[in-house]
């Protein structure tokens, strides 16, 4: 990847939860909820974190990573803007990550919300361009991977 100026990739997860798109759509909305799932985290303090869930809507968030990275004291920012929100069906949100003020990626990331009997499907799509240095689209996937549990430890409980 260090040769080229960026790289693309498209991913698809899908998870089932055992609770209704509402309890999924308010873990995606509510500022709250989504920093349990999305912002706290061991390897990192959080030092910002807002969100202005409408369309049109900025959502930013900073952290400081820690010892237990391979970047100790590096500060990661991302910020994002809500692109499409059909309540309880559908939220997409591009992003642009950096760290140490360096932007390395930009992503459109849609998480889609189905029914399922008393439960919920979610596919979440991201499509992503990543820069020189960047973490990559392995990396990145499995980061959604991991994030997406935490999600389902919010809503299922």
């Amino acid at each position: 990847m260090a040769d080229q100026l960026a790289v693309h990739s498209t991913f698809v997860i899908e998870r089932r939860f055992a609770k209704p798109p509402s309890a999924v759509f308010a873990a995606l909305s509510e500022p709250a909820k989504k920093r349990r799932w999305f912002g706290d985290n061991p390897n990192h303090d959080v030092l910002d974190f807002e969100i202005d869930f409408r369309v049109d809507g900025v959502e930013r968030w900073r952290y400081r990573m820690n010892a237990k990275t391979p970047f100790p004291g590096t500060e990661l920012t991302n910020i994002g803007v809500h692109m499409d929100i059909v309540p309880n069906r559908r939220v997409v949100i591009a992003y642009a990550m950096a760290m140490a003020g360096r932007r390395f990626s930009a992503s459109l990331v849609t998480f889609e919300l189905t029914p399922n009997g008393a439960g919920t499907d979610l596919i979440l799509t991201h499509q992503g361009g990543f820069f020189e240095g960047a973490d990559g689209p392995k990396m990145r996937e499995d980061g959604w991977q991991s994030l997406l549990g935490r999600l389902a430890a919010e809503v299922d409980g």
